[in-house]
């Protein structure tokens, strides 16, 4: 079973963006990059245009946060992991599968690539779940905070 497609990222150029400005994590087996998506805004409705010669000032009045976007993740599972297809393509379920289970914890509005390193190879289910969970926390993608303990 996949993931939702409103949680996928499939586009190169989105991938790029997160390549590029994205934070990075990383463990033995994965590498996490995270880019956090800002909210878009539109006009209120009933409200005059204002000069659009001025593009850099904003009007606080004039518009309103639609909300984030759901979390869209993307699985990058190079030939440097397995040369054969079958490992690489089961690698991905089970990581899905793990994402899957993790997503109703995540916080809106990021952009996720999960790397997968060569030794993963000999990763299971649990140790899959653990490692990418851990990653989530650190990018504080899971439940919108790092997980430490203030006291």
């Amino acid at each position: 079973m996949a993931l939702p497609k409103v949680h996928r990222l499939k586009r190169r150029q989105e991938f790029s963006k997160v390549y590029q400005a994205g934070v990075r994590r990383s463990t033995r087996n994965f590498t996490l990059r995270a880019l956090r998506q800002f909210p878009v805004h539109q006009k209120k409705p009933g409200l005059p245009d204002s000069d659009r010669s001025d593009r850099n000032a904003v009007d606080r009045n004039a518009v309103e946060p639609l909300g984030r976007s759901p979390t869209r993740i993307g699985i990058t599972v190079s030939t440097k992991v397995s040369k054969r297809a079958v490992v690489r393509n089961r690698i991905k379920r089970r990581i899905r599968a793990a994402l899957r289970e993790l997503l109703p914890g995540f916080a809106t509005g990021w952009m996720i690539v999960v790397i997968v390193q060569p030794v993963a190879v000999k990763c299971n289910y649990k140790e899959i779940l653990q490692e990418l969970k851990q990653l989530l926390i650190e990018a504080e993608v899971f439940d919108g905070h790092s997980g430490r303990c203030v006291l």
